[in-house]
């Protein structure tokens, strides 16, 4: 079963929920986001080679959710390789 809503929000040490920032997210953050939105199991993995290839990595190793929804809509527009 998905987690859904505040389940996905990785909690601090003291027990409160964290807030995510959503231009500065780990691919696995993205990947509980995203696997709770659409319903359906989107891996770490999935969304690191998606970033890859889009180039939307940080240095700091962090994808803006933002960039990331857009490059997958721009894809979906054009056609990917």
């Amino acid at each position: 079963m998905l987690a859904t809503g505040a389940d996905i929000m990785p909690e601090q040490r003291d027990g409160n929920q964290k807030s995510l920032k959503i231009t500065a997210l780990t691919a696995a953050e993205i990947s509980q986001v995203l696997s709770s939105a659409a319903n359906r199991r989107i891996t770490e993995e999935q969304v690191r080679e998606v970033a890859e290839h889009g180039e939307l990595l940080k240095p700091d190793g962090t994808i803006s959710l933002l960039e990331y929804t857009a490059f997958l809509v721009r894809e979906m527009a054009h056609g990917s390789d």
